[in-house]
């Protein structure tokens, strides 16, 4: 038997519990899907030092603080791969592996995953050197040297924790200038054991038969190439939006990203994207909880107005 709701929530981001928090709270019935651990992305950030309320908070304490807020009015939680979503009349029906559910209103809070490089030996070293996360893996590399892949707010800001464990880190940046914000900027270069690698790219992670041992970098303006001794890779490259399920109702662009207005409205009716997986200037948790609380009280009035036109 299908279960029903007033509202889905696909996925349990910042944006997606902030959205469970409000829909909830005008009580409607609400359940909040995900296919892993709820936070999403923040799990992943050691030290959070610009969401308002806190001078700094672990971001998976934050998480644990927001699931708590959002679930406190009635949210059912639940786990689960989301693989489409159908269209019937004034129904939503939403598909996973295992199940099926009716809803109103879906908002998709899906997120994003991080870009892969596509250099040989990436895949290959996955989980035995190369990571995507260094609040997750850092710990794995005391006293080593390690290689952080990008130029941007997360490769600075995680090169800067790396700072605290490894030997040493170098920054593999394909330009000659980062794009990370100015304070983290500073708080990098003022590290001793932090060092730069410009206008370069990974060509190819090398390893043994247990893990990396070094990377092959080429200078793009030379073309020189360089082989860094190294026993790990942190890979910032970008991020790419999790939508591949929402494509076949019409509500992406051509980058796969999700296109609303400022309501958080797609262009299907009942349909609302919040975080992430929008397409946005700023994807910070501020910007994803202001996303939430809008689609929440947004779904709020898409219910109701659907109950007065019966």
């Amino acid at each position: 038997m299908t279960k029903k709701y007033d509202v889905i929530v696909i996925g349990a981001g910042p944006a997606g519990m902030t959205a469970a928090l409000y829909a909830s709270r005008a009580e409607l019935s609400v359940l909040m899907l995900d296919r892993g651990v709820y936070g999403g992305q923040m799990n992943n950030t050691a030290e959070i030092e610009n969401y308002p309320g806190f001078k700094s908070i672990l971001g998976p304490k934050l998480s644990e603080e927001m699931y708590e807020s959002s679930t406190q009015f009635g949210v059912e939680y639940g786990y689960g791969e989301v693989t489409g979503i159908e269209i019937d009349g004034d129904k939503r029906i939403v598909k996973t592996a295992d199940d099926e559910y009716e809803s109103s209103a879906v908002v998709i809070a899906s997120g994003s995953e991080y870009r892969k490089l596509g250099a040989p030996g990436e895949k290959e070293y996955g989980g035995r050197g190369v990571s995507y996360c260094a609040v997750c893996d850092g710990a794995f590399f005391k006293g080593d040297n390690v290689i952080v892949v990008g130029g941007g707010d997360s490769a600075i800001q995680e090169a800067t924790y790396l700072a605290n464990i490894a030997a040493k880190v170098t920054v593999v940046h394909r330009r000659d200038q980062l794009r990370a914000q100015r304070i983290l900027q500073e708080r990098a270069f003022d590290r001793d054991n932090i060092d730069f690698i410009w206008n370069s790219t990974v060509e190819e992670i090398q390893g043994d038969d247990r893990k990396v041992t070094n990377v092959k970098i080429k200078n793009n303006q030379t073309g020189e190439e360089t082989v860094v001794p190294a026993a790990g890779v942190f890979v910032y490259v970008g991020i790419l939006p999790m939508t591949d399920a929402f494509r076949n109702i019409g509500i992406t662009d051509e980058a796969s990203w999700i296109d609303t207005n400022e309501l958080m409205e797609t262009k299907v009716p009942g349909i609302f994207a919040v975080g992430d997986v929008r397409k946005k200037h700023l994807r910070q948790i501020t910007t994803a909880v202001g996303d939430g609380g809008i689609a929440g009280q947004g779904v709020f009035d898409y219910v109701e107005s659907l109950k007065s036109n019966k």
